[in-house]
């Protein structure tokens, strides 16, 4: 147990002292930055979605026919 609770003290401390953290104005823009590409991202992966599954409908409609 010493071996997990001396593992924690030393990664909180690499986190302290060796970590370069970024400004908060830089957090926040790109914070924004990945929000807009992830609903980018998801509005693509729908359309493409919905495409494929229009395409298939008729697809499997002309064989029906």
């Amino acid at each position: 147990m010493t071996k997990v609770v001396n593992y924690i003290s030393e990664a909180f401390e690499e986190l302290k002292s060796n970590v370069t953290w970024p400004a908060w104005s830089e957090v926040q823009r790109l914070t924004i930055v990945v929000a807009v590409f992830s609903v980018v991202f998801a509005l693509a992966t729908w359309g493409v979605d919905e495409a494929f599954a229009k395409a298939l409908a008729g697809f499997f409609n002309w064989l029906k026919a």
